[in-house]
């Protein structure tokens, strides 16, 4: 009962249209903002519901003492906010904000930003102020979410592949089974334990507060890892009432089928898939897809461990295998097309987004394994081949050795009548006869070594690449898919959160042209840094032998401000371009491509405070 509560909850709080990873819409007061008297209260919208830390606001004076607040709390009642009440006296200059919560897909995100009252501050708090990510707590966290991937493969993969492809000798897959099933619920308990400290970028000292343990059971990866534990302690009463089985009947594979099925879903209910556009579907997807992964990774180390421990394996168990993998390969496709299409909302996020860089390295991976997939395939076949040879010749021989008896039981019956002794006679050229047939099945099983060695190659570097993939895969898990870095650039950008400025400006100097992207960091009043980025006419990139940036505010009278930049060996670039008004510069690029030649092109760009 508790697990079947524990399931639903998770199904039920995974039933909302969020953006994988929350991004910030707007804040109140307004960042940058100048206030006349001080506000009551800082409140921030987010595009999903958001989880708050004990720690989610960190407001600092602009002498960068911590101001005393409350607590966090969703504003009236509204999941999508975090909101803190400031005390009544604040005084005058600027304030900084750093913030830290939990978004829907369980991934922390912060930032920061600052207001001012009466009017700003010479100096302000830097906003480095925002709790900081502890490299060990975060290492550690990752390091076991990869092997948590790993074991349910192994576990779930393995399992598979002893009771649907029937090795002949099936006690070789006890030890992959129990190493899966230790490391999946050692990872988990680990994962269970740092999750306190990941959420709140701490160091390892609060996994041990007394508090810990139970606020994350409160949350929704709190309760999928303690799904996951009791799905672990059902898996192994059900892998101890089948020991030693031969055969399974479909009660026995309806619940195995359950608890993988269950074991997903630990994984689709909190992570990308429970938030975003098409929640059930990203969900239905997620889970088939972790399946049809372990199915296919960990059954070929299952594969390789009976290749390795079993000598007497036949063709059977390996055809069967084949079978299964292809059909598992097949849902990969399918699912991996729409989580990557959901993942990343457009083209463009292929290479201009991390997340989509990440799933080109990871495509690559998988064409790689599914090209050594096609060897094991091709060595699967020689072998079945092979075996179909050696066992034609004793088939004959059964056959003839069937209709021999016949004839000799009749001959010898007709011998004994008549005094006759043909039977032995009969018998030596059957001994003869099956001298000959041996011979040439020692040549048969020679090959089927040979084939059987040629595929323990191919499964063992099929399993390297499968690994390889595993840990690309729980690295695309962790990063902002390119559909919601688009939300949130957008949302930024309407709220008047600046984002980086990118113009793109073309040039044509006689007979050749290019052009130059410059990007303004992060485009607002202050200071920018620059990097200007020239390609050539074909699009690969391109050297000038100069090119100079200036800025000019015409409504204000202000410049030409020459930006400086330096040529940084791929890119020209500086740090200290001084942009003091908000406003429409104009940005004119001057670009020498030749000792006689060069061209100048303006372009506006907008600086918002």
């Amino acid at each position: 009962m508790l697990l079947g509560s524990l399931l639903v909850l998770l199904l039920l709080g995974t039933a909302g249209t969020a953006s994988a990873h929350a991004a910030l819409e707007s804040t109140d007061p307004a960042d940058g903002s100048v206030l006349k008297s001080a506000p009551r209260t800082v409140t921030l919208t987010f595009s999903e519901s958001v989880a708050l830390l004990d720690d989610s606001f960190r407001v600092y004076d602009p002498d960068n003492r911590r101001v005393k607040t409350s607590s966090a709390h969703h504003a009236k009642d509204a999941g999508d906010t975090a909101s803190v009440t400031l005390p009544a006296k604040l005084g005058t200059g600027t304030f900084t904000v750093a913030w830290r919560v939990v978004s829907a897909d369980s991934h922390p995100v912060s930032g920061a930003f600052t207001f001012s009252i009466g009017k700003p501050s010479a100096t302000t708090t830097p906003v480095s102020t925002a709790p900081t990510e502890d490299p060990l707590t975060g290492s550690l966290y990752d390091i076991a979410r990869y092997f948590a991937y790993i074991a349910a493969a192994l576990l779930i993969g393995t399992a598979t592949f002893l009771v649907l492809c029937r090795p002949p000798n099936p006690t070789v897959l006890n030890k992959p089974i129990r190493t899966g099933w230790w490391t999946l619920l050692a990872t988990t308990l680990a994962l269970l334990l740092l999750r306190a400290p990941y959420e709140a970028g701490t160091g390892l000292a609060t996994a041990f507060e007394p508090s810990a343990i139970p606020k994350t059971l409160t949350s929704r990866p709190g309760l999928a890892l303690a799904a996951r534990l009791l799905l672990l302690a059902a898996t192994a009463a059900y892998l101890l009432r089948l020991r030693g089985r031969d055969r399974f009947g479909r009660a026995a594979l309806g619940t195995g089928a359950v608890l993988a099925v269950g074991l997903a879903l630990t994984w689709a209910s909190a992570e990308h898939a429970s938030a975003g556009i098409q929640v059930p579907v990203a969900m239905t997807s997620a889970v088939l897809h972790l399946l049809a992964m372990s199915v296919w990774l960990g059954g070929l180390t299952a594969l390789l461990t009976v290749l390795y421990r079993s000598p007497t394996l036949d063709a059977a168990p390996v055809a069967r295998f084949s079978r299964l993998a292809f059909a598992s390969v097949t849902v990969l496709v399918v699912t991996g097309i729409y989580q990557s299409w959901r993942g990343l909302g457009s083209w463009n996020a292929l290479t201009g987004t991390s997340y989509g860089r990440i799933l080109l390295v990871k495509l690559g991976a998988v064409v790689l394994l599914l090209a050594v997939a096609g060897w094991s395939r091709r060595w699967t076949g020689r072998m079945v081949g092979a075996e179909v040879r050696l066992r034609v010749p004793e088939l004959v021989r059964a056959g003839a050795g069937a209709g021999a008896d016949g004839v000799s039981a009749t001959g010898s019956a007709s011998a004994s009548s008549a005094g006759g002794e043909g039977a032995p006679t009969s018998g030596d050229d059957s001994k003869g006869g099956g001298d000959g047939s041996q011979d040439r099945g020692d040549g048969s099983q020679d090959r089927q070594d040979g084939y059987r060695r040629g595929l323990r190659r191919s499964v063992l570097f099929e399993v390297a690449v499968g690994v390889v993939v595993l840990v690309i895969t729980t690295l695309l898990t962790n990063t902002l898919p390119g559909r919601a870095a688009a939300d949130a650039q957008q949302t930024a950008t309407s709220a008047g959160i600046p984002a980086a400025s990118v113009t793109t400006v073309p040039f044509r100097v006689g007979n050749a042209g290019g052009k130059v992207q410059i990007t303004l960091d992060p485009g607002r009043v202050g200071e920018n840094s620059v990097e200007a980025v020239v390609y050539g006419p074909d699009g690969g990139f391109a050297t000038v032998p100069e090119l100079r940036l200036s800025f000019t505010l015409p409504t204000q009278k202000i410049g030409p401000l020459d930006a400086n930049v330096k040529d940084e060996g791929g890119y020209w670039g500086t740090n200290t371009l001084n942009l003091p008004i908000a406003g429409t510069w104009t940005m004119k690029v001057t670009v020498r491509t030749s000792d006689v030649d060069q061209v100048s092109v303006s372009r506006e760009v907008r600086i918002v405070r």
